[in-house]
């Protein structure tokens, strides 16, 4: 009788995790725990006048050797820093981004180089700043990009923009669809950035440099989903 008992308690086991595996079909089949609702995309934007400029400054310096070339170049451009600073540029907002030597051809000797970016945080003496820069010496001038100092305010109020636009469309397909729309449920930014204002060739104008400011937006969008109320 023994073996007819073992076989009965193996039977009986059996039936115990076939019975557990019953009413959760997910845990059998893979099914997706991602929430339903209504899902939309917003996007926003702010609006706002550039406030800083920002241009890359450089000096060009030819020379028998690429000794001389160098020291020549690096003398015009300390005259250049000496030049912004007492103009009123934080040295902060100087920096340097190369200073490439090159053999000239088909002319014998070589080229120095030295370019420097420089921030200039009151929009309104950009042009005199690079008048007094030029005068200096430089002889390369690049931009100027414009943008806000307050920039992550900015993104903030393109990214309220953004929800309150993914609100409006989930309630008119939440309407369409005869149903009541919930409570967000789920949020994700998309994308946030600025869209700078450039000025190119400034280099090539009159003295005194007009620079107009325009106008600077910052986009934003984000992925919403809403509850089914």
């Amino acid at each position: 009788m023994k073996p007819i008992r073992i076989a009965s308690l193996v039977a009986v086991g059996a039936a115990v995790v076939a019975f557990a595996g019953v009413g959760r079909p997910e845990l059998a089949g893979g099914a997706s725990d991602s929430p339903g609702g209504i899902a939309v995309t917003g996007t926003g934007s702010a609006q706002a006048v550039p406030d800083q400029a920002q241009f890359s400054l450089g000096v060009q310096s030819h020379g028998p050797t690429a000794h001389e070339a160098l020291a020549a170049n690096s003398e015009r451009m300390r005259r250049v820093l000496a030049a912004l600073l007492a103009a009123g540029v934080a040295k902060a907002d100087v920096q340097t981004q190369g200073v490439p030597v090159s053999r000239s051809y088909p002319d014998d000797g070589y080229t120095a180089g030295n370019t420097v970016s420089v921030t200039i945080r009151e929009l309104a003496k950009a042009g005199s700043i690079l008048d007094t820069a030029t005068k200096a010496g430089a002889n390369d001038v690049y931009g100027p990009t414009l943008t806000r100092s307050d920039q992550d305010e900015l993104q903030a109020k393109a990214l309220t923009a953004a929800v309150d636009n993914a609100r409006a469309k989930a309630r008119v397909l939440a309407e369409a669809a005869g149903v009541r729309l919930g409570s967000v449920t789920a949020i994700a930014e998309g994308g946030s950035e600025p869209m700078p204002v450039y000025e190119a060739a400034l280099a090539k104008r009159a003295p005194s440099v007009p620079i107009e400011p325009g106008e600077q937006q910052t986009q934003a969008m984000v992925r919403v989903t809403f509850a089914i109320g």
